[in-house]
Formats: C-alpha cells, structure tokens, sequence
C-alpha cells in the first residue's frame, strides 16, 4: 500500500512491538506526529517536559524491561538535548532507537533554521546512525535500527529522517521483526580453558557486570555460583543478577564497595568476570587489582577482553549460553575453608551508618522495607546512588536502574517515568539528591500530566554531596561551588507541579511516610533533609589499589 513516510515511520514501529514512546514535537517532526495522532489507540505518546526527560524515560523503559526504548525529537535544539541520554544508554548498553527529523533535502547542510548534523554529533555514542534522505530506504533503516539496537552488546542507535522523506510516500509492505541471531565465537578449546583453571582454584570469586542483567542470565549466575561454591561481588550495573540476601553474596565491589569484597578480590586465586568490563571505578589501581589470582573474562564484547586488566582465559560469547554450558560440565565444587573467611570478613566489615540521626543509609533501608524489596529503584548520581546500592536489597534483575558510566545527574527521574509506564503494577520509586533533582525536577510535570505513580525521593543535604566529600578529604575543606543553601522548597516545586509532597527530618516518620505515597498511587515527592557532612563508606581513592578501602573508624583511628 501506498503511505506516507511518516506513515511507515508509525507502521515499522507497530511491527517492532511498539507500544510506548517519548518524545516532544517541533516543526520538521511534525508529520510524523500526525501520524502518530491517528494511531494513538496503538501507540501511547508520553509528552516529556524536556527532550532530555523524553531519552532517559526511554532507557528506563529499555532497563526495566529489556526491550527496546524509543524516543522522538525535532531537529535542531531538539535533537541535540536528546544527546546525554543518547550517551547514558551507549555507555551502559541500553537498547534505544532515537528517532529525529531533519529539515528538508534541499536545505540540508545551508545552516538552515534549526538544521543540525544530529547524526555526525552521535557519532561517537550510538552504535549505529543513519540519516535517511530517500523513503524508499525508510522503513528497512528503522527495521536496521531495532534489529542493531538488541543485537550483540545493545546500544542506541539513531534514525534522523529529513522531513520531505516523511511527506513522501512510496509502498509499504509488512514485515516480521528480525530477531537477533548472535553467533557466539568461543571454541571447545576456551570452555576448557576456564574450566581447568575453576579445578585448580581454592578461592574463586565471581565478579558480576552489566552484561548479566542484558544477557538474561540471572538465573545460570545463580546456578554456577553454588557449583562453584564461591561469594559474589557485583558493579553498580549488576545489582539483582545475584540475591542480595545470600549469604556468599559480599555487596559492590571497587570505589565504594564492601570491605569484604575489595579484600576478598585481593585475596582470591580465581576471579571469574561475567559481563564486566573491569572499569576504572573497580579496579583502582590496575597493577595492584586482583594481583594474585588468575584472571577469567567472559563477556559478548571482544573489546572489553585485556583492555584494563590482562586475562588468563576468555570466552567470548553470549554470557547466558556460556553459563548453561558450563554449569553442565562443572562437577560440584567445596571450598570450606574459602568461605569462612568470606564469612568472617562480612561479619567483621559490615557496612554501618550512624543511627542516631536521619540519615540517606536508614531511608533507603525504610524504603527496602516498605516494598518488601519488591520495587524497581531509580537513581541519579552521588552519594545517594552509593547507598541505594549499598543499602537496597535487590533480589531480581531489572529492578536497579542508574547511570553506570556516563554518571548523569538528572537521569533518574526519566529513568523513574519510563520504568513506570512500562511496568504499571510494579513499585517505582526514584532516589536524587538536591542537586541531582534540580538538573531534571520538570518532568514530575510529564508525571502529573499522566497521573504516573512515581515515588521521588530527594535526599536533601544543600550541598552537592559526592563532590563536597572529595573536597573534604582531599581538597582540604574548600567547598568551591558545592554549597546548594539557597531558598528553594522542593516540596512547592512539587505541589507546583501536580504532585503531593512530603517532607520528613526525624526517623519515625520515614517509613510511614514512603509507605502513604506508594499507596496513594500518585507521583509524589518526599523531600528527606539530611547533614550535608554524610559521607559515603567505605572508601578508595581514586587510582589506589582497591585493598586500601578504608571507612569512618579508619579515618578516625588516623586522626
């Protein structure tokens, strides 16, 4: 049949299984609008207060699920405000088709108003871009850019389409989505290889990474960690690819992890990397990191392999495949020994806050308690984001979602929004600081405006709290720009917006209080007001071996 570009745009979406998309219209997009308006009862538009708000609702939505997210910008202004969430979904592998238009064909590369070569800007941070100028290429670029986007290692991947193209018309016929086809290219002779060093090991670790949680490989991770009868440490991007209540399971490894994994890393004979990318942020100092144990790295990516830190065996492929076929062929393993002292160490390192005030680590405990540890947890970056992940128990995958490598505050909130629609019965709760908040606060109007039940909490210290830390320990008390007391009322800002506010400084109230806005179903914010001197520990300085962790009694003991 027939149809307009912008028509076949709405169609390869509908064929993609498409059923949400974010994004704010400007002029050049505008026929693809229209036609997203005549199919609004198969699609749901969510209209974002920011085109920012709009890309990180949709990795959000890509995190919490694993499908793929996609969101929708103008040229110009509002391509380019889609590019720090472009780049937070590249760095972490999150699957995102971001769709913009362009001004028309003949006016391309004539500075024309609100022209921007928006595919040449992403470049560096998609995994693919395209720019379509002719509609007969039109619906195979989008169907290339879902099938690229899930494939492999994910990643976003852009589709810019000049607005002639999507006046246009030319035939469209249906096709069935091409379903990844990963060929895995490990050899029997790899699998040997790691499984020879397993039986020669008295003191393995697992070391979990993002690419657990996109594999879908939650549930071989469990299984060869007890045939490997070993503990478990995990990155930021980890969490819930391992029960956070196990016992062998040790918490964050690196910057600020547990001192029981930092140690037991450095004290192990075997680490085994699964999905991880060995980033700066846990392994300190490379030449220190792990120095007595042979190295293991599996992971889909053959980049990642002996790029930070040298391995003794790889196999590269998809973690979940290679998982299921090693869990066949390991004999169950016993290290006794090895796990009383992982055991000894968690109980003579845990981690521990000041109870005597309200403080960060107690409201996300409260927050754990009062889902039951049951809901998706949001964050932005900081000192919050350390204690969400030190202090929530994650049981499943896809229930943390945060900035892992690009480190973006103002992410959180999207991030919230996006989880939300794409998960209605689930508890979605998003974790910011102060200064976090402010970058982003705008989209608990897009919340409001669709009555989406998100919790926002904001942790409260007036100051920008990571960045405060690091001026104290290592800047010598000069708060350079740090310093966030002003006049702002987050609580109006949000009764401002649409949504109910709470605010709690004593203890008592917070559990009661998280557990009122969940049950009212509707977005609210609970603003949480704590000492702006909280540190986050334990503690490595940057570039440090990673066995040098140290926490408050440490600092205190070297006064």
């Amino acid at each position: 049949m027939q149809l307009t570009g912008a028509e076949i745009v709405i169609e390869c979406l509908k064929e993609q299984g498409v059923d949400t998309v974010f994004g704010y219209p400007g002029g050049t997009i505008l026929n693809i609008y229209d036609a997203l308006y005549k199919h609004s009862d198969e699609i749901t538009h969510i209209l974002t207060s920011h085109e920012q708000g709009a890309a990180h609702a949709a990795d959000g939505y890509a995190r919490s699920t694993g499908k793929v997210g996609v969101c929708m910008a103008t040229s110009g202004p509002g391509a380019t405000n889609l590019v720090t969430g472009i780049a937070t979904a590249y760095m972490d592998s999150i699957p995102v088709v971001a769709i913009t238009a362009n001004v028309n064909l003949p006016a391309l590369g004539k500075d024309s108003f609100q022209e921007v070569d928006i595919a040449g800007v992403t470049m560096p941070i998609t995994k693919h871009g395209y720019i379509v100028k002719d509609i007969n290429k039109l619906a195979d670029t989008i169907r290339k850019a879902f099938f690229i986007a899930k494939s492999g290692r994910p990643g976003p991947v852009l589709v810019d389409i000049t607005k002639d193209v999507t006046a246009n018309t030319c035939e469209y016929t249906y096709q069935e989505p091409k379903q990844p086809e990963y060929i895995n290219k490990f050899t029997p002779d790899d699998i040997d290889a790691v499984l020879t060093l397993i039986d020669q090991s008295e003191k393995p670790y697992i070391y979990l990474g993002g690419g657990a949680i996109l594999s879908g490989a939650s549930a071989q991770v469990r299984e060869f960690a007890k045939k490997l009868d070993c503990p478990v440490c995990d990155t930021l991007m980890g969490k819930g690819a391992f029960d956070g209540y196990d016992e062998m399971y040790t918490g964050m490894i690196g910057m600020h992890g547990t001192k029981t994994s930092n140690l037991g890393v450095s004290e192990c004979d075997l680490l085994i990397a699964l999905g991880a990318r060995f980033s700066d942020r846990v392994i300190g100092n490379p030449s220190t990191f792990a120095s007595g144990a042979k190295i293991v790295h599996i992971d889909i990516d053959a980049a990642e392999v002996n790029k930070n830190i040298r391995t003794d065996a790889s196999v590269i492929g998809d973690l979940k495949d290679i998982l299921a076929i090693l869990n066949q062929k390991i004999e169950q393993k016993s290290h006794p020994e090895w796990r009383k002292r992982i055991l000894e160490l968690k109980q003579k390192y845990p981690l521990s806050y000041d109870q005597s005030v309200l403080t960060c680590p107690y409201v996300i405990e409260q927050i754990d308690l009062a889902t039951e540890g049951q809901a998706i947890i949001t964050t932005d970056v900081g000192q919050h984001q350390m204690w969400a992940a030190q202090y929530y128990h994650y049981t499943q995958p896809r229930t943390f979602l945060s900035s892992g490598g690009l480190g973006t505050m103002g992410y959180g909130l999207g991030a919230c929004i996006g989880a939300q629609v794409a998960n209605p019965d689930k508890i979605c709760i998003n974790i910011a600081g102060d200064g976090c908040f402010r970058m982003n606060m705008n989209e608990l109007a897009t919340a409001s405006r669709y009555n989406i039940p998100i919790v926002q909490v904001v942790i409260n210290n007036s100051v920008l709290g990571m960045v405060r830390q690091w001026q104290t320990l290592f800047y010598d008390h000069r708060y350079s720009q740090t310093v966030l007391n002003d006049k702002v009322d987050y609580c109006k800002v949000a009764q401002a917006l649409g949504c109910d506010a709470y605010r709690v400084t004593k203890k008592e109230e917070v559990f009661d209080t998280v557990k009122k806005a969940i049950d009212n179903r509707r977005p609210a914010l609970i603003e949480c007001v704590i000492d702006p001197d909280d540190k986050v520990f334990p503690m490595v300085p940057a570039g440090k071996p990673i066995d040098e962790v140290f926490d408050a009694s440490d600092l205190e003991a070297h006064a």
